[in-house]
């Protein structure tokens, strides 16, 4: 089942999610400063790209919470709220159901990157 979802997760939205991960890292990683930041957006996408299948734990520290907040303010939020819209949309038919609860998952990955881990 898992990869037929994630062929089917690819064009309910899956894919447009994916590149939005992909192109929040390409912009961290112009800067020096920001390129552990934008290595972290492209595991994320890697995640946005196949989700079905994985499990996320989330954790962290002090240092955790500090780049959060910072991703936050910067990156966060634009991608949060474009996946939990299309999350939402999808809820609306009883097909789409596991796909919306996929990006909302993906939604709240994209409020708390980092301490997280993808299983």
């Amino acid at each position: 089942m898992g990869c037929l979802g994630n062929v089917i997760w690819l064009i309910c939205g899956g894919f447009v999610s994916g590149l939005g991960w992909c192109a929040a890292g390409l912009l961290w990683c112009i800067t020096i400063v920001g390129i552990p930041v934008g290595m972290q957006c492209f595991k994320l996408a890697v995640l946005s790209f196949c989700p079905f299948g994985r499990e996320v734990r989330y954790g962290g520290g002090a240092g955790s919470f500090l780049l959060n907040l910072i991703w936050l303010l910067v990156s966060g939020i634009p991608l949060a709220v474009g996946s939990a819209v299309m999350g939402a949309v999808l809820c609306v038919t009883i097909i789409g159901i596991p796909f919306g609860l996929q990006h909302f998952k993906i939604a709240k990955l994209a409020l708390m990157p980092f301490g997280s881990e993808i299983i």
